[in-house]
């Protein structure tokens, strides 16, 4: 027996079984139940014994602090993302030891410094020619501020089905660049160029996913129109370009495409640039090209685009999903920024459509706007948007959702003297009098008429006939475009106006955008953006409920397309007129809605407004495609239904809008 089991026996020494122990009396006897007791407490004496005497095990050693790195796959806890998110905030914010590139992981509070790399002169670059239906080269969002921004940053939120990206031309798989771009600026940096009071810089705070590996800020001098300063590079039609000298690699297996929602990318005027995927953190400094920058930085475009301007288009799968979030700080506490549209300022682009108009948020840190981008529903947004589809349902530019089935020519939105909208609506007639839908969308925009019917399709340009071919674009002086893409024509203008007209064969459906937020009038305004209420041209206000008499008459007729305004320049038969009831989903015939009702649950269309409306459509329109124009269409905020009642329009005009 070893010495260690020795050791072990002593300590489990008990006294000799003598006569007269519990143990030796016969288990009859009256001292039994004690005898019992005593032997339990004793067998928990041995067990409590023989874990204090038995032999130390080895012990392990420590284990060193655990830092953490992204992980890819697993999706981290609300509350380590909530912990994750405060930590970053502060690093992003937190003074850097000196100029230098830096890292740091979660949940270290100190940055590590690592060597700066001189990045390769690849360009990125400013949008040019034609802006597009997706994403990118001027179609897109940006924040506009009153002030001067001194810091920004944009992240991903609610991303669904973004694996597998690649870019267009490369084939490579998460190959993308992530930009946070400044507005054109006048700067000092110009007084070299050609012309300095037309030359404008302009800054890129810039993640290259593979063509670089790296974070970078890249600078330009747009319009410099002479040869470029020592260490600038020519884009060879005009202006110059370069890099910081101090750019930091970012390990390609850090970051993919599914990894989105966990990353954001920070810029600020002290020419700083950083990047944060998960719970890691990296920082690289600029070379203050631009002193202008914190007196001239007032909007500020984020998004994921192509990876250069070589391959400039990042392509998602089908179905991918995301919200994009750009956190401005200008010094104005609270106040969110103001959306502008068309304001894409890079090159560069992706293959999602802009969905819906941004919400603006206001946060005493970070005010942001926020905006939806997929390649699901085909839409293009403006900041301001309003709808008229089908036969003929209207949401306004406030989100009140009414039918309006009258026939003729009708006002449908007018913002200014330099963009109206008018609509050609003919009934359903004779086998659905109490229904229209648009055979014609008429438009003025800047200096530019256009016209565009159906049966058969075609588009008239300032009175002319024009075959633009599918893919192809119109680009006018003043900056108005309009580019065909299949049964879709898209007009706009540089400061956001546009329409979106879909042919569908034999009718129309008209989506308007704003390239701001106001108060246009016509069939989808709102008085002061009340939608509880419509008002006519003469600012009469009809309040709910309104009468059915009220709509078609007053307020129908009020917004008629006066003689002397018509932007159609075709002659046509349809005749003026009002339908004889309020016609709904309820009123079709129970066969006709069941199969109806089939086709748009199959469209996965679940609000119950714009499943009922969807519903009238495919049995009216007779096709099942009818059904697609409502998975585009945000829920309204309000319904107004006419109710059948006496006229009230005769007290309203006691009480016009002031």
């Amino acid at each position: 027996m070893t010495k260690q089991t020795n050791k072990y026996f002593e300590c489990f020494a008990l006294r000799p079984n003598k006569p007269g122990n519990t143990m030796d009396r016969p288990v009859n006897s009256a001292h039994d139940r004690r005898g019992r007791l005593r032997l339990a407490m004793l067998i928990l004496t041995v067990v409590y014994m023989g874990a204090i005497c038995a032999p130390a095990q080895p012990q392990p050693k420590p284990k060193s602090k655990v830092i953490e790195r992204p992980n890819l796959t697993v999706k981290p806890s609300p509350l380590l993302l909530q912990q994750r998110e405060a930590w970053r905030k502060s690093m992003v914010r937190s003074r850097r030891p000196k100029k230098g590139c830096f890292v740091a992981s979660y949940p270290q509070t100190t940055w590590k410094e690592v060597p700066c790399v001189t990045p390769e002169l690849v360009q990125f670059g400013p949008h040019r020619g034609a802006r597009t239906f997706t994403v990118g080269n001027g179609t897109d969002f940006a924040a506009q501020v009153t002030g001067n921004t001194t810091q920004a940053e944009g992240s991903f939120e609610n991303v669904t089905n973004a694996g597998g990206m690649t870019e267009s031309g490369g084939g490579v798989a998460d190959k993308y660049s992530l930009q946070v771009n400044t507005n054109t600026f006048s700067t000092s940096t110009c007084s070299g160029a050609a012309n300095p009071a037309t030359c404008q810089g302009w800054e890129q705070f810039i993640y290259s996913s593979k063509t670089l590996g790296k974070i970078l800020i890249q600078y330009w001098l747009l319009g410099y129109n002479n040869p470029c300063p020592g260490g600038w590079g020519s884009d060879g039609a005009g202006s110059c370009f370069r890099n910081n000298a101090g750019a930091l690699t970012v390990p390609v297996q850090a970051i993919n495409a599914t990894s989105l929602g966990q990353m954001t990318l920070y810029g600020d005027t002290t020419d700083q640039v950083t990047l944060t995927s998960g719970g890691m953190i990296w920082s690289a400094p600029g070379d203050n090209y631009f002193p202008d920058l914190s007196t001239g930085w007032r909007l500020t475009e984020f998004n994921i685009f192509g990876d250069s301007a070589g391959t400039p288009s990042a392509d998602f799968n089908a179905g991918s999903s995301m919200d994009v979030r750009t956190r401005v700080n200008s010094g104005m506490g609270a106040t969110p920024p103001t959306c502008e549209a068309n304001a894409g300022q890079t090159f560069e682009r992706n293959n999602l459509n802009l969905v819906s108009a941004p919400a603006t948020i206001a946060d005493v840190n970070w005010p942001s706007i926020v905006f939806t981008q997929d390649n699901i529903t085909g839409t293009t947004a403006s900041c301001d948007n309003a709808d008229a589809a089908g036969d003929t349902h209207l949401k306004t530019f406030a989100g009140l959702y009414y039918d309006f089935q009258a026939s003729g020519d009708f006002v449908l939105a007018e913002d200014g003297p330099d963009f109206l909208v008018q609509a050609r609506q003919a009934s359903g007639a004779p086998t659905w009098p109490n229904a229209a839908v648009n055979k014609g969308i008429a438009v003025q925009l800047g200096k530019i008429r256009a016209a565009f019917y159906v049966e058969p399709d075609r588009l008239l340009i300032d009175g002319h006939p024009e075959n633009l071919a599918n893919g192809k674009e119109l680009q006018f002086p003043d900056g108005v475009q309009l580019i065909r893409s299949g049964n879709q024509y898209l007009l706009s203008s540089t400061n956001g106006n546009q329409v979106r007209v879909v042919l569908n064969g034999a009718y129309i459906d008209a989506h308007v955008g704003l390239g701001h937020v106001g108060q246009p009038r016509g069939l989808l305004g709102n008085p002061n953006r009340n939608i509880n209420q419509l008002v006519t041209s003469k600012g009469i206000v009809l309040n709910e409920p309104v009468a059915f008499t009220d709509l078609y008459h007053g307020y129908a007729d009020s917004w008629r397309v006066q003689p002397n305004r018509n932007l159609f320049t075709e002659a046509t038969t349809i005749k003026a007129g009002i339908p004889n009831s309020p016609f709904f989903a309820n009123h079709l015939k129970p066969q006709e809605f069941a199969r109806a009702r089939a086709v748009c649950a199959a469209n996965h269309i679940t609000n119950t407004t714009l499943l009922d409306a969807c519903t009238l459509d495919t049995a009216v329109l007779n096709t099942d495609k009818a059904a697609k124009v409502f998975i585009q269409i945000r829920p309204p905020l309000h319904v107004i239904k006419p109710v059948l009642r006496e006229s009230v329009l005769r007290e309203s005009v006691l009480h016009p809008t002031p």
